[in-house]
């Protein structure tokens, strides 16, 4: 097994790609702390090295976030040969119910502008910030504001706020009128 590491916009974390799904078409899963890890053995095992902070599952890529006093020297081949484990042992990434809590903040008359909304950031953004080792997920709509949640690599990442205002709020407010602002909430 292989795995290739791609460098990510936020300095303080490194995207895996083993070669093989992760998570496949289940969507994604992002991790902030050993204690939220118990659904997936992969993110527990991960989370077990000293310098891990955060683990964001993709669907063929892991991101992983180290801590300010790890470095990417040392913590670098330690998730490599964890992930390399795990995989050639065959075991599960995820364990039990996968299904995040998917609570929106919308409002049922506004369904079709919802819609239109989740369409430009499924084709638009997503395959972006995907590549980048994250993830965007659409958390609301109410009076003109649409709440995104960053996930993985973007979660932290010292341009994630401009690349929401200034790139995903001008796309959005472009193809969608009735969308004012855009802002970032956290899980």
């Amino acid at each position: 097994m292989f795995i290739e590491t791609e460098a990510t916009p936020n300095p303080a974390t490194l995207k895996f790609l083993p070669g093989q799904d992760v998570m496949g078409d289940r969507g994604t899963a992002d991790f902030t702390s050993a204690g939220m890890a118990g659904r997936s053995p992969l993110a527990a095992r991960l989370f077990e090295l000293e310098g891990v902070a955060r683990v964001f599952l993709g669907a063929d890529f892991v991101t992983i976030t180290k801590t300010n006093e790890a470095e990417w020297q040392d913590l670098r081949p330690q998730v490599l040969g964890a992930i390399m484990e795990h995989a050639m042992a065959g075991r599960p990434v995820m364990a039990g119910d996968e299904t995040e809590d998917d609570v929106e903040d919308t409002d049922p008359a506004d369904a079709e502008v919802v819609a239109q909304i989740k369409e430009l950031l499924d084709t638009r953004v997503r395959p972006a910030v995907a590549g980048d080792g994250g993830d965007i997920v659409f958390r609301g709509f109410r009076d003109g504001i649409v709440k995104l949640r960053m996930q993985g690599a973007c979660s932290g990442c010292p341009s994630s706020r401009a690349t929401l205002k200034h790139g995903v709020e001008n796309m959005l407010r472009h193809y969608v009128p009735e969308v004012v602002a855009v802002e970032q909430v956290e899980a």
